[in-house]
């Protein structure tokens, strides 16, 4: 049996990824979802390419399978990746598997500003979704509705406003999926009871020069002498 004839088993909850992708972004809602052990779903990682991607911290993300192989999932979901993303939006392979893959999936997902992507495909027209708050702008030039909540539901569509939010949202569709006993486990396991030392921020609560800071340009994701890829001999 093939690694492909295996994922056609199972309901794929398939998350697309770019490069500059911010991996909190991802990493949080899989933690979460591992949780679907014991149902018919499944996480998957995609890309156009399954070659190795730079995001936006040191780390680096090998997608698990190709666009082309997992074609028409249970459900679709775009992690956000700052203004990597912006420039994903332009990305034709990826936005027309999100497309596609919307077309007949279940459940269409993004978490940061990952809603931008679903955007540029057009599947946001009319509908209320989350996006990171420095984006919401954006956004709504395309169309959406900026939803000024940590996460939200507009029909099939599931849309988280950041990193942390994503993880709300993930544990509100675990508990969907599989029960709630499973959601309130992976909640305690992962010790998931936000405090932020410095107290609750946002756009409009704190320093407002906080925001204008988040809002200039950063380099690319992989250029940053923190974040650059070792050199290698031949």
């Amino acid at each position: 049996m093939t690694a492909r004839t295996r994922r056609r088993e199972k309901q794929l909850l398939a998350f697309a990824v770019y490069p500059g992708v911010t991996p909190l972004d991802l990493i949080g809602p899989l933690t979460v979802l591992r949780n679907l052990t014991g149902t018919r779903y499944r996480t998957v990682v995609v890309g156009d390419r399954t070659d190795r991607l730079p995001t936006d911290t040191a780390l680096q993300v090998v997608p698990a399978a190709s666009f082309a192989e997992v074609p028409a999932p249970f459900a679709v979901i775009v992690p956000g990746g700052g203004p990597a993303t912006v420039g994903a939006m332009a990305d034709e392979a990826l936005v027309g598997y999100v497309r596609t893959a919307a077309a007949t999936a279940q459940l269409v997902g993004a978490t940061g500003n990952g809603a931008l992507v679903l955007a540029a495909a057009g599947l946001l027209i009319g509908r209320r979704a989350a996006v990171h708050w420095a984006y919401a702008e954006q956004l709504e030039k395309a169309g959406a509705t900026w939803a000024r909540e940590p996460w939200v539901e507009d029909g099939r569509f599931l849309t988280a406003a950041g990193g942390a939010a994503g993880i709300d949202a993930m544990l509100a569709l675990l508990a969907r999926l599989k029960d709630r006993s499973s959601a309130l486990l992976a909640q305690l396991f992962m010790e998931y009871d936000p405090s932020p030392p410095l107290g609750p921020l946002g756009p409009d609560r704190g320093d407002p020069d906080l925001a204008v800071r988040l809002r200039t340009p950063r380099p690319r994701a992989g250029r940053s002498e923190d974040h650059a890829e070792p050199r290698r001999t031949p």
